[in-house]
């Protein structure tokens, strides 16, 4: 369950990103509504995720770099953003980094 509600925050945060992006610094209402929603459902999911004891280093680093993984994508494959080959190494530091909080954390270091 609680890898379920980390799924549910990524995915919140990022609708949240992506609203922002088309709300015209926040002066258009639908998407400005649908990013505050997103990214308030995204802590509270986070929250939730926490509550079922997951630790807060390995929760927000998770979250954090699915979020960017999948904001940069997104703009990249639908929005026209781009990323250049550093921005793409920079994004697998980022994942790699996480893994590493994660599975640092569950093996004794010698």
């Amino acid at each position: 369950m609680v890898y379920l509600f980390l799924a549910a925050a990524i995915g919140a945060e990022v609708v949240g990103a992506i609203a922002t992006r088309y709300s015209d610094g926040f002066t258009r209402l639908v998407p400005t509504v649908i990013a505050v929603v997103g990214v308030l459902g995204a802590y509270f999911l986070l929250s939730l995720t926490l509550k079922q004891g997951m630790g807060i280093g390995v929760a927000y680093g998770i979250w954090a770099a699915a979020g960017v993984t999948l904001v940069a994508v997104i703009g990249a494959l639908f929005l026209g953003d781009h990323l250049t080959w550093l921005q793409v190494v920079g994004v697998a530091l980022v994942i790699v980094g996480v893994l590493a909080l994660e599975h640092g954390g569950t093996h004794e270091v010698a």
